[in-house]
């Protein structure tokens, strides 16, 4: 730990630049994370009083490949981004976490009782209990209180998982504090979704918090859901002078959970069909087989989505393996094939409820009519409403930022780097 007033200086004298570029993948970016920092450190000083502090980061995730395949135990390509939740961390005389995040009220948890609280499901207190408590079981225990500033840039309810970089956060603090950063990355993702499955109330896979966790491009097969498989992923996008862009296209979450539901609901009917519980586990020879049988059972969309679900599980292993071998072209091509099995066979572009709104598609139909040989895109995340992804040169990033902003408003696409840690401890 270092005394708050010194790290401040000490920070704004330059003496951290380097580990910011390090972090941030973008030396431009360095001057505003200091002023971000510096302004995290002064607001923990005002809220908790000055004393030795350590600084906690852990980023949001961009889904890259595996569009709705995890939560049928399939294979995915994900990334962290140089966006990410920043803590100011110092302990405190008091047996239990007090965490401020920037915008919101004190939350305090107790750390005398990590039970379920059921008056606290889908709260924020639920997803730090559930973390510090997940942790207990596996012998790493919150020791002493703490307390925490946190502010994030993590954009909310764009599909780069914000609330994953903030239990992994919780996660990696705890780790920091009390285990000298031992806790393995994997271990902390499973305790964050433990967290939000249990504590929280919330069902989810475990993709958005591994590759928060773990950092950098990485493939995870859920074959074995409780023991995925993480293999990271070499690559250097600037050095094929692309950039990833995520482009908000505004549209409202609200009323879409039964849309949610209904994709791995009706891949699972496929499933029963062959008395599996998910398609992971069914042939797809055997599958293309019977379809007429799956079609009288299920319906022609989970037929459709089931279709999806076969060929982007092997597209995600493929556009790793592309990655890996430096085949550029090959994975730009599979990417478009992902965006287009999303639209024709998942049918997770838009909401049958209300077919005039539809701005995920527009987002998709402008930028494959601006950017020809300049890049790629596809839906991103969950779809239906929210965001795509797009992978455009450098050369074009510019022409079709201005372009997508000027449809969706200023400041609707961001243009993000790979950035190669997941969560850490700063300083």
């Amino acid at each position: 730990m270092k005394d708050g007033k010194l790290l401040l200086s000490e920070l704004m004298q330059g003496i951290y630049d380097k580990r910011l570029k390090d972090i941030y993948v973008d030396e431009h970016l360095v001057e505003g994370q200091k002023k971000r920092y510096g302004k995290a450190i002064e607001r923990y000083e005002e809220i908790f009083g000055g004393g030795q502090i350590e600084i906690y980061s852990t980023p949001g995730r961009s889904e890259v490949g595996g569009n709705h395949t995890d939560h049928q135990y399939g294979r995915v390509l994900a990334t962290s981004i140089n966006l990410d939740a920043i803590a100011v961390v110092g302990f405190n005389e008091e047996n239990c976490i007090r965490i401020l995040s920037e915008g919101y009220e004190m939350i305090t948890v107790d750390l005398s009782d990590l039970s379920i609280q059921e008056e606290e499901k889908e709260t924020t207190a639920a997803l730090i209990r559930g973390v510090a408590a997940g942790l207990d079981k596996l012998s790493f225990a919150t020791k002493q209180g703490f307390n925490a500033y946190v502010t994030s840039n993590v954009l909310i309810g764009a599909g780069l998982s914000s609330s994953a970089a903030f239990e992994v956060l919780v996660g990696t603090i705890i780790s920091g504090l009390f285990h000298e950063m031992r806790i393995d990355p994997v271990e902390i993702a499973k305790v964050a979704q433990y967290a939000e499955n249990e504590y929280f109330g919330k069902p989810c896979g475990l993709m958005d918090q591994t590759a928060c966790s773990v950092g950098g491009l990485i493939g995870i097969d859920f074959k074995d859901p409780k023991s995925p498989v993480v293999s990271k992923v070499s690559v250097d996008f600037d050095s094929y002078h692309y950039s990833l862009c995520i482009v908000d296209t505004k549209g409202s979450h609200s009323d879409l959970t039964d849309d949610y539901a209904q994709i791995p609901a009706e891949m699972k009917a496929a499933a029963a069909c062959f008395g599996k519980q998910t398609l992971r586990e069914v042939d797809r020879n055997e599958f293309m087989k019977q379809i007429s049988k799956v079609r009288e059972k299920t319906g022609d969309r989970a037929v459709l989505r089931s279709l999806h679900f076969f060929a982007e599980n092997d597209r995600a292993a493929a556009e790793a393996k592309a990655l890996s071998e430096g085949r550029f072209e090959d994975f730009l091509k599979l990417i478009k094939e992902s965006g287009a099995s999303s639209f024709q066979f998942l049918q997770n572009v838009y909401t049958n409820k209300n077919v005039q709104e539809q701005g995920v598609s527009v987002g998709l139909a402008v930028s494959e009519s601006i950017l020809g040989e300049n890049g790629v895109s596809r839906v991103h995340g969950g779809g239906f409403a929210g965001t795509i992804q797009a992978f455009v040169k450098n050369s074009f990033v510019e022409e079709y930022k201005e372009v997508l902003d000027s449809v969706f408003g200023e400041g609707s696409c961001h243009v993000l780097k790979v950035r190669p840690y997941g969560g850490i401890q700063v300083f």
